[in-house]
């Protein structure tokens, strides 16, 4: 972990650039260290993924509002500073990528980090981390 998902209305497609905007999630919270100086999260386990809602409703209707929802699910231990310098790493590339859709539309965007609890099933299979780990 880091597992991101981006949500967010199609009509944003053609001014965003969202493969773009996958990468620099994925590059901030990368870029994370703790307060050891040690990376905050695994390079093998950080994935972003962008879905598009073709069918949405966002705030009266009567404009081509568009919205974008991004929730970052973290695994437990990280101290809460470090946690809201991630949160703050992302929102800062996410304003640098949506400022000139904000020019043209009324946006909203939320970002949320939740830490998973103990799972009740946590199963992983993947060759990543090894690539990484050495």
């Amino acid at each position: 972990m880091p597992h991101v998902v981006v949500q967010y209305t199609a009509n944003l497609e053609p001014e965003l650039d969202m493969p773009a905007l996958c990468r620099v999630i994925a590059e901030a919270l990368i870029a994370q260290t703790d307060e050891g100086g040690k990376p905050l999260f695994p390079i093998g386990g950080t994935r972003v993924l962008a879905y598009p809602a073709h069918a949405y409703a966002v705030a009266d209707g009567k404009g081509d509002h568009g919205f974008c929802y991004i929730n970052i699910r973290i695994a437990a231990g990280r101290s809460a500073a470090s946690q809201k310098r991630a949160g703050d790493a992302v929102l800062q590339e996410v304003q640098a990528r949506f400022a000139q859709a904000f020019e043209k539309r009324r946006i909203g965007v939320t970002i949320q980090i939740d830490e998973s609890p103990g799972q009740v099933y946590d199963a992983r299979h993947s060759n990543l981390h090894p690539l990484f780990n050495r």
